[in-house]
């Protein structure tokens, strides 16, 4: 089980876009009490598999956030668990040049964990 009070609370909403969506608005309106349980580590060995594929697109905006705005990112933010062996693109109607480009264009925090997301549809920051 996620033990993050915040990121349990997403990653139960119905409709996973939804809860991106949720996210990336605290993001931006830079929520402290979200940002700072981010600090406290998560143990990843309590959560099943469904939870460490959500914790792992959820963590590739985190981490991009916190760079944005050269905030400290948590250990448990870049671990090894939280990747795909294969690319996963967020949008569901994308074509294979777009794939390519946003492989090609996404930030670090989203190549690293084979994360794509097109910045603009998230363009909050």
């Amino acid at each position: 089980m996620i033990s993050n009070k915040y990121l349990r609370d997403l990653y139960e909403y119905p409709d996973e876009d939804t809860s991106i969506n949720q996210l990336l608005e605290l993001l931006k309106s830079k929520d402290m009490d979200f940002i700072n349980s981010l600090y406290d580590p998560l143990d990843l060995e309590e959560c099943d598999e469904k939870e460490i594929v959500y914790l792992t697109k959820v963590s590739a905006l985190i981490d991009y956030y916190l760079q944005l705005h050269d905030m400290e990112v948590p250990h448990w933010l870049r671990d090894e668990r939280l990747k795909f062996n294969k690319p996963y693109f967020h949008s569901k109607k994308i074509s294979d040049f777009d794939k390519v480009r946003l492989q090609y264009t996404n930030p670090t925090p989203f190549k690293e964990r084979n994360v794509f997301f097109d910045l603009r549809g998230i363009k909050r920051f």
